[in-house]
């Protein structure tokens, strides 16, 4: 059990303005040796547990936090790896994450890079290998290109019934599974106003789907579920291709205050499968909030299931906000901390 001697360094960074907390000291020690099996092994342990709910629950965070342990790579071939965590547990995939940890690992020295041109960044996360390729200019970063693992529509159209009248959804898997639903199919606009409707609607489509077929992942069971839903805006068409609004509903309700970087990457594989990214198109994506991130389909692999996966490519910006050393004082009758939805 901690106490009040053990500290947990982090640093902080936001992406399009989500929250991620990257734990550089402190971090728990695992028996497992990648990071798809740290994920289960710190799913059934107290202990890891406990850090988590520290970092994660308030008074030290929020509902909405999320962030990493900075793991070992699987192998030598990655720069290092990442547990993304969040306040319901431990996510398979985060792409805004992977873009702050490129951030991060370039600004503190982790990796070597290159001052005026481009470092790629190599994680290993639970859903396999992601990239995220550092710009620099006169030593400062400019922007960061998420590469994503292989994506891929998995369904389309399918019927889901909620509290608001019935609605379809089409699921995709873009390092984790979400359920996209056009927010006018329900009434639903994605505007902060109906921040709150949207969470709830978006908690039912989740639960609606998650123990289907649908959400079996066709090689490693660790991938199952239904991650998050995805409610878009359809903006209509720019000149460099699609433009679109996203909230993601993650976990048991908690809202992305940016696009979402796997969402991201779910959506593209849709967009892709439609014919909508063809040649040098792109999807301009847009928050809740406003923020940007800007998609591509990076290259075509391999065919799942009998549709055609595509390696998408995430644009998109963090910034750090700050340094932390949390402590657990075992007089503290708040332990491990409280979630307020």
């Amino acid at each position: 059990m901690w106490h009040s001697t053990e500290t947990v360094r982090t640093v902080d960074y936001h992406t399009a303005g989500e929250p991620f907390r990257i734990v550089i000291e402190g971090a728990p020690r695992w028996d497992s040796n990648t990071v798809a099996q740290r994920r289960v092994e710190s799913q059934g342990s107290k202990e890891i547990d406990l850090i988590r709910k520290l970092l994660c629950r308030e008074p030290r965070g929020h509902s909405d936090m999320y962030g990493c342990f900075v793991v070992p790579p699987d192998d030598a071939g990655a720069d290092f790896g990442a547990l993304f965590w969040h306040n319901d547990g431990y996510s398979t995939a985060c792409g805004h994450g992977t873009v702050a940890l490129g951030v991060w690992a370039v600004e503190s020295g982790k990796v070597h890079s290159n001052p005026n041109g481009v470092t790629a960044v190599t994680i290993d996360v639970p859903s396999g290998r992601v990239i995220a390729h550092v710009t620099q200019r006169g030593g400062t970063v400019t922007s960061v290109v998420f590469e994503n693992v292989p994506s891929y529509s998995v369904a389309r159209d399918v019927p889901v019934n909620t509290s608001l009248g019935s609605c379809t959804a089409d699921l995709a898997f873009g390092g984790a599974l979400y359920a996209c639903v056009a927010a006018s199919s329900l009434g639903l606009e994605v505007t902060p106003e109906q921040y709150s409707t949207l969470i709830e609607v978006g908690r039912e489509i989740k639960w609606a789907l998650n123990d289907s077929e649908l959400a079996r992942h066709a090689s490693d069971n660790r991938l199952n579920g239904v991650y998050g839903t995805i409610f878009y805006d359809d903006l209509g068409d720019l000149d460099t291709g699609p433009h679109q609004r996203n909230l993601t509903v993650f976990g048991d309700g908690w809202g992305d205050r940016s696009p979402c970087g796997s969402g991201t990457a779910a959506r593209l594989a849709i967009l892709a499968e439609d014919g909508k990214l063809t040649g040098s198109r792109v999807l301009t994506h847009d928050s809740i909030i406003g923020t940007r991130f800007v998609g591509r389909v990076g290259r075509k692999t391999a065919t799942v299931n009998g549709r055609a996966a595509i390696t998408p490519e995430v644009e998109a910006m963090a910034y750090k906000t700050g340094e932390h050393s949390f402590l657990l004082d075992p007089q503290d009758p708040l332990s491990d901390g409280f979630v307020l939805r």
